[in-house]
């Protein structure tokens, strides 16, 4: 049991570095292609991943039409709705400040389930929120960004992303119990293309048709397919059955620090003391609003 529970841990390591450079090799992708047409690519490299892996571990398990509705919905959520929001908020603002706030996800879920599914909410649940909230604000007003990476309607974008995350998580959870996590997330990603499709063909159809033949644009659209759309969804998802979201959602606590570390190096994004310090502050809030205390009346 601990040698299944530590391969766990290491696997949603995994997904968190992954989703750590997916940041970077978006920035790179955006030079070449919209994020729209970017996101359509990824899908259904991500389709066919995980499509491939069902068939070589034979992992098939049909989807019975009582869950077509959950899967529509949580589709509708992610990959659709966050990754409009993500993509376009990241175009916008740095690597580092996206991860930041994306990794805020795990603050806001308690507040959802709150307000949705009347779940208690803990005292520190909403001091945690403001950590979190205090922690981006430190990074937005760093002085050595520039001003296109404090783009408001990009620091909106990228909240619309979380909220979204915070409801794809809910309905995730409950379709663990019935399907395997590649079934899933191949199902969700097969589904999000099909959504995706209209805004491709009548909002962005010059662009996949000039799709230039570029090395590094290739490896990046792979990277993204593969890694951040595909194994790191598939070892996210095993953590969410094995753990629980509360529990698995703490390891996106590192996806600022991956992302900070990878866009220094290979992005030259300068990491400033203060953007160091705010990066700190909004893991402490996340841990603050995980952290198990007794709940309070709201």
């Amino acid at each position: 049991m601990k040698t299944n529970n530590a391969s766990i841990h290491v696997l949603a390591l995994l997904s968190m570095i992954f989703w750590g450079m997916s940041y970077i090799w978006s920035k790179v992708v955006f030079t070449y292609l919209d994020p729209i047409v970017t996101v359509f690519i990824r899908l259904i490299i991500s389709a066919i991943t995980l499509l491939l892996i069902l068939t070589i571990t034979r992992k098939w398990q049909p989807i019975k039409k009582v869950h077509l509705p959950l899967f529509l919905l949580s589709s509708l959520f992610n990959p659709f709705l966050y990754f409009i929001c993500e993509s376009l908020g990241l175009q916008l603002v740095t690597p580092t400040l996206s991860a930041v706030i994306i990794a805020t996800i795990p603050v806001f879920t308690p507040m959802v389930a709150y307000l949705l599914l009347k779940e208690k909410l803990k005292l520190l649940n909403l001091f945690g929120l403001v950590v979190s909230i205090v922690g981006v604000l430190i990074i937005v007003f760093d002085k050595s960004i520039n001003e296109q990476a404090v783009s408001w309607p990009g620091i909106l974008l990228l909240f619309g992303a979380v909220i979204a995350a915070v409801g794809h998580g809910i309905l995730l959870k409950k379709l663990t119990y019935h399907y395997n996590p590649v079934m899933i997330i191949s199902t969700q990603n097969i589904t999000g293309i099909l959504y995706f499709l209209p805004l491709v063909i009548f909002f962005r159809g010059d662009d996949t048709m000039l799709l230039p033949p570029d090395a590094v644009l290739i490896t990046n659209l792979l990277l993204l397919g593969i890694f951040a759309s595909s194994l790191a969804y598939v070892f996210y998802t095993a953590s969410v059955k094995k753990f629980g979201i509360a529990r698995s959602s703490l390891y996106a606590n590192l996806i600022p620090v991956f992302t900070a570390i990878f866009s220094y190096f290979l992005l030259k994004e300068i990491i400033s003391l203060q953007k160091l310090s705010g990066i700190l502050i909004v893991i402490i809030g996340v841990i603050l609003s995980e952290y198990n205390a007794k709940p309070i009346k709201v």
